[in-house]
């Protein structure tokens, strides 16, 4: 990385880490990406999920200067997307890559430092190795790498150069569940030192954990979007409960009884600050002399609320 480079990456405004408007492509009779607008934050970790050809990789190749667009704008770090100065200061894992087989992973990640012209010491590349579990696999040629193995080391180099921004296209397809895992707290490693992140991925249990919002993408149009709380609802509490007297009967209600199914009873939580109201309630129940047989958190999942989105726009369509 020239010097000059570096000062302009160092002195760029804080916009958000990606924000887009009106993004459209179109391929011959398929319109790919139609209005596509979005923002990720800095230090924020957002989702993109939706169907296979929903045009998420479309849009995320869009960001990254590899798809002219047709149409909109589209700035990374405060800056156009196609401004040199920003897109060196975002790491990408692609959806589908592969590295020359007769390459080792130190040798792999030390041709993307110098492709990036980035300042990054041996040390700290063997370090990046370390972060995804291959430190030990450094001097491997990549030719004999599992599709896990190779998986990890695309995050390695979409991380080697200290990114502000990165954008992740399916990072766990090819992992098992401790990789899996990994892969979660790096992201929110990443998250805590203030990197953006945008997170491709069909697994939605990995989203839920990880993201701060969430960008659902149906037929190229933005469906949903929103943070998890914003798009699952209000959480509820169901609890078991026999022997409920008039006493009982007023306490629930002071919480919010939203409906009764027999012994049944589900109740609205107020809000993310409730760690003591669930103790408090089931102390207050038993007081009254009601017998508390079970409690369960229970609101509407992502992956429930992503296929009810999909099929209305089906039947709207």
């Amino acid at each position: 990385m020239t010097a000059e480079l570096a000062r302009q990456i160092a002195t760029l405004p804080p916009a958000p880490a990606v924000w887009c408007s009106g993004l459209r492509k179109r391929y011959r009779r398929r319109q790919a990406v139609d209005d596509v607008s979005l923002e990720v934050g800095r230090g924020e970790v957002v989702g993109l999920l939706g169907p296979n050809g929903a045009g998420k990789t479309t849009v995320i190749k869009m960001l990254l200067g590899l798809v002219q667009p047709d149409a909109g704008e589209a700035m990374l770090l405060g800056r156009p997307a196609t401004d040199p100065a920003a897109r060196a200061a975002v790491g990408y894992l692609p959806e589908l890559f592969r590295y020359q087989p007769w390459l080792t992973a130190a040798e792999v990640l030390a041709l993307h430092v110098r492709l990036a012209g980035a300042a990054v010491s041996s040390a700290e590349q063997r370090s990046c190795l370390d972060l995804v579990g291959l430190g030990e696999r450094a001097r491997d040629r990549v030719g004999g790498f599992s599709k896990g193995m190779q998986q990890r080391l695309g995050l390695a180099v979409a991380l080697v150069a200290r990114p502000a921004l990165v954008i992740l296209d399916e990072p766990t397809s090819a992992l098992d569940p401790l990789g899996r895992a990994d892969v979660r707290d790096i992201v929110l490693s990443l998250r805590s030192d203030g990197v953006a992140v945008l997170l491709n991925s069909h697994l939605i249990g990995e989203v839920e954990r990880v993201c701060d919002r969430v960008v659902i993408l149906d037929h190229g149009r933005v469906a949903a979007s929103g943070t998890l709380a914003e798009l699952l609802g209000q959480r509820e509490l169901r609890l078991r409960l026999t022997s409920v007297g008039a006493e009982a009967e007023a306490r629930l209600a002071a919480v919010g009884v939203v409906s009764r199914e027999g012994e049944w009873f589900t109740v609205g939580l107020p809000g993310v600050d409730d760690g003591e109201l669930v103790p408090d309630l089931v102390r207050d129940l038993a007081a009254v002399g009601v017998r508390v047989h079970a409690v369960e958190p229970a609101r509407i999942s992502l992956e429930e609320r992503l296929l009810g989105i999909l099929r209305a726009g089906q039947d709207g369509g």
